[in-house]
């Protein structure tokens, strides 16, 4: 059997590392994609040709445990119902390992890893299982700066081999390092936005379509966006017309107010009830305080003048 290699892409890496480290505790879950053997046919320069079967395991997804210990008891024992439940809507025949994440600590394989993994491969009977494990710890006090090692083992008789990891990426220029088959398990909006956009792209029959009908489609998407530009740009010249008139609005305003205060003019509303009144005056016909008296300069009451009795 060939030595195997582990292939993922840098995002599927990424975004393991950055949800588990934003967590509080360790962590571990299920790693899924396909296990595959290929012939490569490779010619040298004495024009033979040399065949060899290259391993390749490929890592598409992951699925994160809610704690830890979940799916196995103290000694090992791995609970099957468990692991359907942690799937969930995943197949379990996609699961190709599992991965742990501990902190500080060395990137071996602890006792009670191994009784997982062999009990895990029986359970699951899938012999060429791997577990990915990675040891992020601190580098700095203040926790700036990470670092994150990482390494994969599989199990072969009862020994367990480090195996090569390849992290593919957009910038590596090796034409093997692309997957020459389409990934079996993928995000469910992933299949929305395929199934909705595939006949734009594609015939009836599988077979892309010509470059004229893409072209012409592009040119139609380019056009709507254009336009949509359009619009956008419209409704900006309106809002800002709008603003200054707003603008030039509030500045009247605060000039009549200012030439109201420099006058010295104050808006005073009387305030008057007339019927109030009356009825005051009705059951209190000698109070000083409804009736109006006359004052001299000095400001002191003047008496009224006796009225004559006939």
């Amino acid at each position: 059997m060939a030595a195997p290699t582990v292939c993922t892409s840098g995002i599927v890496l990424a975004s393991m590392m950055f949800e588990h480290l934003n967590r509080d505790s360790d962590a571990e879950g299920f790693i899924l994609g396909e296990s595959k053997e290929e012939e490569r046919n490779v010619i040298i320069d004495s024009d033979i040709d040399h065949i060899y079967l290259e391993h390749r395991i490929n890592i598409q997804k992951h699925v994160t445990c809610h704690k830890l210990n979940n799916f196995y008891n103290g000694a090992g024992e791995v609970n099957l119902d468990l692991i359907r439940n942690i799937l969930w809507d995943n197949k379990q025949e996609h699961v190709i390992g599992w991965y742990r994440q501990r902190r500080n600590t060395g990137p071996q394989m602890t006792f009670r890893e191994r009784i997982v993994h062999e009990n895990l491969k029986r359970a699951l009977a899938k012999p060429d299982m791997i577990f990915f494990l990675t040891t992020p710890s601190e580098t700095t006090a203040s926790g700036s700066t990470h670092r994150m090692e990482y390494a994969v083992f599989k199990s072969q008789d009862g020994l367990f081999h480090n195996i090569p990891v390849l992290i593919t990426n957009l910038g590596s220029l090796e034409e093997q390092v692309y997957l020459r088959s389409s990934a079996p398990i993928s995000a469910a909006g992933y299949n929305r936005v395929l199934q909705k956009h595939k006949s734009n792209f594609f015939s009836v029959d599988g077979s892309l379509q010509e470059v004229d009908k893409v072209g012409e489609m592009n040119n139609s998407m380019q056009a709507e966006l254009h336009e949509a530009c359009r619009n956008v740009e419209k409704s900006e010249r309106q809002v800002q017309t709008l603003r200054a008139e707003v603008r030039a609005i509030q500045k009247r305003i605060l000039k009549r107010k200012q030439r109201a205060e420099e006058k010295g003019v104050a808006e005073i509303v009387p305030r008057r009830n007339l019927l109030l009144r009356r009825e005051l005056r009705k059951l209190f016909p000698r109070s000083p305080l409804l009736r109006t008296q006359t004052l001299t300069f000095e400001g002191v009451p003047v008496a009224d003048p006796p009225q004559l009795q006939g």
